[in-house]
């Protein structure tokens, strides 16, 4: 694994908004073409084989947390986990999460946590950097089928009308949900945009602003706060179909981590986690915290607006550092994408500090 100085695309922002990633630049510098990271195709197939465990490992430990009733210490309410009780009772199909890994090219890959529910950095992943290894570097290969899976994961949901949804002022959410409703449409749905704000409810169905019914939603929003929306005790008895499903919650909750070393202690691929202090040097990460919000880890912290849902306390697993044209160190984190439960390729985010937040910069891959 290298980080390698490659000159930027004299079109790059162009051919990105070709794209439709349009949020290319928030924050200054988001994605950044100056350098990209290398791989062995040893090194890609560790990677996938890891990610490919993991979920296995993640569905164990989701049927534990069910068949347990362990919601409780996941901090989830009797509403969410009710939701996600039925919803995991129903198998209700999953299209895509996202793993964030340590991974430095010589140890074993190592689950930081599971963006199962609501994960982005998705457009830039799937087609911007194929479209940047086409340009740069067309001899070489990229761990990325995310695009094809995902046109395979609509295509096996029976066509029809599907919404998709997200928050208000967020370009990222924005681009990402309309990524995902271009695919759904190729696939053959037909498809509706609204914002969650805009989700209404006629006493019997959830509507859109036009008075459709809304008989599937996607929604890049997270179910902790769908349930404490207006309409959440309106979810279970308007028969909608969500994506992605209820028990997803219960993979994108940090406590997660906890159960998964309680039922796989000393897997290579997972970390030591508990609900207290851990012995040695240990990470401590609010159960549903996002981008990189209040998290510490030895010397480092960031702010935010999470804890009160209580913390969990993982073992530490340094970043690899590599140092940038200016000798700066940068610290990567692998995005892995399991897309309808297998491993679909990678995604960098790499960040001047060792929390990984939302400003981090994207940075693609190659291998040879």
């Amino acid at each position: 694994m290298r980080r390698v100085a490659i000159p930027p695309r004299a079109n790059w922002r162009a051919r990105n908004e070709e794209l439709g990633f349009l949020f290319h630049s928030m924050g200054g510098t988001y994605w950044d073409e100056r350098a990209a990271y290398a791989f062995t195709a040893e090194q890609i197939d560790e990677l996938e084989e890891a990610t490919n465990e993991l979920h296995r490992l993640s569905l164990i430990a989701v049927e534990h947390v069910v068949r347990e009733n362990r919601f409780g210490e996941l901090g989830m309410t009797p509403l969410a986990a009710e939701l996600a009780r039925r919803s995991w009772d129903h198998r209700a199909p999953p299209i895509y999460g996202r793993m964030d890994l340590a991974y430095d090219g010589v140890n074993a890959p190592k689950l930081l946590e599971y963006n199962a529910d609501t994960p982005t950095a998705l457009l830039e992943a799937s087609v911007a950097q194929w479209a940047w290894l086409e340009d740069v570097l067309p001899d070489a290969d990229q761990f990325n089928s995310i695009h094809e899976r995902l046109l395979d994961a609509f295509s096996k949901w029976p066509i029809g009308p599907f919404h998709f949804a997200c928050a208000r002022d967020s370009q990222e959410d924005l681009g990402t949900v309309e990524y995902l409703r271009d695919v759904a449409t190729q696939a053959g749905h037909t498809t509706k945009f609204l914002f969650v704000e805009d989700i209404g409810w006629n006493g019997a169905d959830f509507v859109d602003l036009e008075g459709y019914r809304i008989d599937r939603l996607f929604k890049l929003y997270p179910w902790e706060w769908l349930v404490h929306e207006e309409f959440g005790g309106f979810i279970e008895p308007s028969g909608a179909q969500f994506a992605e499903p209820a028990w997803k919650a219960v993979l994108s909750n940090k406590g997660i981590l906890k159960i998964l070393w309680e039922l796989f202690p000393g897997h290579p691929n997972l970390l030591p986690a508990s609900f207290s202090p851990l012995p040695g040097e240990f990470v401590r990460k609010p159960l549903l915290s996002r981008e990189g919000a209040n998290v510490t880890l030895p010397g480092e912290a960031s702010g935010g607006d999470y804890g009160a849902e209580g913390f969990v306390y993982q073992g530490y697993a340094p970043l690899p550092e590599f140092l940038d044209a200016t000798g700066r160190p940068v610290y990567p984190v692998i995005g892995a994408w399991v897309i309808e439960g297998e491993a679909g390729g990678i995604g960098i985010r790499e960040d001047d500090s060792r929390i990984t937040k939302n400003t981090s910069r994207f940075v693609p891959h190659y291998f040879e």
